[in-house]
């Protein structure tokens, strides 16, 4: 019966390397005796035990001897295999306290969990720091009598790692301009309205009823009808964009103009399934561009000003505004900004692929991705000194980081310099990000290299401090109380009183030309003052500078410390819908997943996400951006969309989140998120990570979603771009060249149809209302010349703007200039607004 009950239980002909080991050994000289006199309960459990392809181990008798299978010989490290069969007090005396009291419990018939448990073993020769989730159960034997218990162990270390360490990434900016208020609708393919569409019942004060089918056209001006209807039919014709402007009767019944652009949604035969457009008043857009447009010529001026009088009165404040100042500047271009470099990235990544085995290419490959990153870093740098980061920040002693950083340290500053760390005993703990504490040493330790050229001394100081009322009083935005000192002293050439107050401005810097962006102080200070610290400065001319940095004190003890995965990256065969508004970000991230082997869907917009959702699909992770058009917003996206499909995993992904589902400088709890630019690396652990923790987190509460900022201006301070919404028709045969004005023509908020020829060009002037013609000189079968001549006998109020590269066949006259390539977003613009200052002049 006992030989029949083992080949049952499939023990010990089975169970890997543990049940091997289990069945070689001789248990006679054990407290259980020979396997052939363990009882059936034993032997069915340790059965269970190896047989598992998850980590168990059965803790069984009076003295709690060990059976573990080969999913958890890892854990235990160095004392696999001899610690089989013995007491577990023995084998891991280290956490036999936390043992005692489970095993009581367990014996005791209690079934206990514990998740996210810190655990340290101390294998080999050093001590190894995990975070388990940890299931006990008893175990029965004959009579009902608990004679064991087993213990499920999931090792969680590798997913609390990623999720610190991904949480550190390139800083969060806020979005470039405002919300723009729309009125959402949806029509099939023939453009009839089907279902409810309450954004134009909110408009038209149309019922359901009334608009359903053709009945929306009652509410556009009987003048507009037979243009609308011409533009549309060749829309549908192109299956292209539907880009129109008509008047609508409001349920006040006063007319207001809109601009609609429709978007045709098709299906896998290419076939127009639905539409879906908006609505945009004009009239409040343009309003709302004039006076942006007005604060944005008088900013520059209102900021000196301000600047300049309160130096006279309060320096140290004046210096502190300022920097706030030029932080909140450079928030407009973020979203825009991290947008290009994912798209540059993503498509050098693919790009790799193509080019495999050329080694000049592949350089060149390289050195573009090092251009992106170089980019991404100055982002991170210029969030950093507005203190607009995305920090993760733990408890931990500074002193461990600082020694821990040693050989980068030396490194870094070379062989020349001496360096000599002083640590106080009985260091505080403090409430920091440590990446970034780690980031702002080593920007210290190289200024102080170069301060001292590469030879003298650095003296790294840890030391406990407080800061008192008088001096909190004296210092803006300190508050008082105990903090943990961290301060790096050069021996180098000092600065004056006058450099001193200049060191932690942005893009200042007493080192020569292409020798540093000067954003290495100011990114130091944002950071401290963001973390609630303090920094305080030093220095004389020939006696070298000491910097110090205060940072707050945390009583708690410190964190464990997490481990990044650093395994292979992989894909998955999960079906993923991409939700991003940018056409090109959005088809870059959609190859790279499909070459990753996902099953791809994709939507333009939060409503058009939610319409897939809705239909049915089974969709395992929604990837969206934050920042999207439209009223629904992608957190509300998300939390509807969990409750349509509550196994859906959901991960954010934007270049800029504050005031969204970032608050606080740090993200909220229970939400996932891929700063832009990412890496076709990162995406893929990224992915791998949320979809393996599905089912285990609850969605957060609905997010409030921050609105976009103000319009572009001249990065070298000049005079502010054009910012009124112009349709634009840019006609250019290098595609290149078409793709990247077209680019700078959507920044700056226009509307903008683009052509590859003078026939494509006159065919969109026959269907779109254009305000401003953009066209090469030399085209391949009509020259620019006389396009512009055609395109001004159809519409005499456009203005037309001649890009060439061979200005002297041009010239500049009444609504005509002429703009030299190759050109800049900023020549671009100027264009634009001197053909139209031009027009109106004449």
């Amino acid at each position: 019966m006992a030989s029949a009950a083992v080949n049952t239980i499939g023990w010990p002909h089975s169970g890997g390397d543990c049940g091997a080991l289990i069945r070689n050994r001789d248990w006679s000289n054990c407290s259980l005796g020979p396997t052939s006199e363990w009882s059936p309960e034993l032997r069915a459990t340790v059965a269970n035990v190896v047989n598992s392809p998850v980590a168990k181990v059965l803790m069984w008798g009076p003295d709690h001897l060990m059976f573990y299978n080969d999913a958890y010989s890892p854990i235990i490290g160095h004392r696999h295999p001899t610690a089989m069969g013995q007491p577990v007090a023995t084998e891991l005396p280290e956490v036999w306290e936390f043992n005692q009291q489970v095993l009581q419990a367990g014996l005791n018939g209690e079934l206990t969990s514990h998740k996210g448990a810190p655990i340290t073993l101390n294998n080999a020769e050093e001590s190894q720091d995990f975070i388990f989730d940890l299931h006990y159960t008893p175990v029965y034997g004959f009579g009902g009598r608990v004679e064991g218990v087993m213990c499920t162990v999931v090792d969680q270390t590798a997913h609390v790692s990623t999720q610190h360490d991904l949480a550190v990434s390139v800083g969060r900016f806020r979005a470039a301009m405002d919300a723009v208020h729309g009125v959402l609708w949806t029509n099939t393919a023939d453009g009839q309205m089907q279902g409810e569409q309450p954004g134009w019942a909110a408009l038209t004060g149309q019922s359901m009823a009334e608009y359903q089918g053709y009945g929306w056209v009652d509410a556009v001006h009987p003048d507009d009808r037979d243009a609308s209807i011409v533009s549309w039919d060749a829309a549908v014709k192109a299956k292209s964009m539907f880009v129109h402007e008509h008047r609508v009767r409001e349920r006040n019944g006063s007319w207001r103009t809109f601009a609609i652009r429709g978007l045709p949604v098709l299906n896998e035969h290419g076939d127009i399934r639905e539409w879906v457009g908006v609505h945009t008043d004009i009239t409040h857009r343009r309003a709302a561009e004039n006076a942006l447009r007005q604060l944005n010529e008088q900013l520059e001026t209102r900021v000196i000003n301000e600047i300049g009088e309160r130096r006279q009165a309060e320096m140290k404040l004046a210096q502190a505004q300022k920097l706030e100042t030029i932080g909140k500047l450079t928030g407009g271009v973020a979203h825009d900004f991290n947008n290009l470099l994912q798209v540059v990235s993503g498509n050098l990544q693919l790009l790799s692929k193509d080019i495999a085995g050329n080694e000049r290419a592949e350089q060149r490959v390289a050195n573009a991705m090092a251009g992106v990153s170089r980019g991404s870093k100055l982002a991170s740098q210029l969030l950093a000194f507005g203190r607009k980061q995305a920090l993760e920040p733990k408890i931990i002693n500074i002193s461990r980081l600082v020694r821990g950083m040693d050989d980068m340290m030396r490194r870094a500053i070379g062989e020349g310099v001496e360096i000599e760390t002083v640590v106080t005993g009985g260091l505080w703990n403090s409430f920091i990000d440590p990446a970034q504490i780690e980031n702002a040493l080593l920007n210290l330790a190289i200024n102080a290299r170069d301060a001292m050229d590469n030879q003298g001394k650095l003296t790294i100081e840890l030391s406990n401090a407080h800061l008192d009322d008088d001096y909190a009083r004296s210092h803006d935005e300190v508050t008082a109380g105990q903090y943990v000192m961290l301060a790096v002293t050069d021996t180098g050439c000092g600065m004056s009183p006058e450099i001193v107050d200049k060191v932690f401005e942005p893009f200042f810097s007493t080192k020569g030309e292409s020798k540093g962006s000067g954003l290495g102080l100011s990114m130091v200070y944002g950071f401290v003052k963001q973390s609630g610290g303090h920094v305080k400065i030093y220095s004389e001319v020939g006696e070298g500078t000491t910097i110090k940095l205060y940072l707050p004190r945390a009583l708690q003890s410190e964190d464990v410390e997490a481990l990044v995965d650093t395994g292979p990256v992989t894909g998955g065969t999960e079906t993923v819908l991409v939700v991003e508004d940018d056409d090109e970000v959005r088809a870059t991230v959609v190859e790279l997943l499909t070459d990753l082997g996902y099953r791809v869907l994709k939507a333009v917009d939060a409503a058009s996400a939610l319409n897939v959702i809705e239909s049915g699909i089974l969709i395992d992770l929604l990837f969206t951006d934050v920042v999207m058009p439209g009223t629904l917003k992608s957190p509300e996206l998300a939390r509807k969309a969990k409750a349509r499909l509550p196994n859906l995993v959901v991960l954010f992904t934007s270049g800029y989140t504050e005031n969204s589902i970032v608050h606080g400088g740090k993200l909220d709890a229970g939400v996932d998120l891929l700063s832009k630019p990412y890496t076709r690396e990162a995406l893929a652990r990224k992915f791998r990570n949320v979809l393996a923790g599905r089912g285990q987190r609850e969605l957060p509460a609905p997010l409030a979603v921050s609105k976009p900022g103000a319009p572009a201006t001249d990065p070298q301070g000049g005079s502010p771009v054009v910012s009124s919404r112009l349709t634009v028709l840019f006609v250019e045969d290098d595609a290149l060249i078409r793709m990247a004005t077209v680019d700078m023509l959507e920044d700056a908020g226009h509307i903008v149809l683009d052509a590859g020829s003078a026939e494509e060009a006159m065919a969109a002037l026959e269907t779109a209302p254009i305000d401003i013609l953009i066209t090469d000189v030399n085209l391949p079968t009509m020259s620019g010349k006389e396009l512009a001549e055609r395109a001004k006998a159809l519409k005499p109020a456009m203005g037309v703007v001649f890009a060439t590269g061979d200005t002297s066949g041009v010239q500049q006259g009444k609504g005509v200039a002429v703009l030299s390539k190759p050109y800049s977003a900023v020549d671009l613009q100027a264009a634009i607004r001197l053909c139209l200052d031009v027009q109106v002049k004449a």
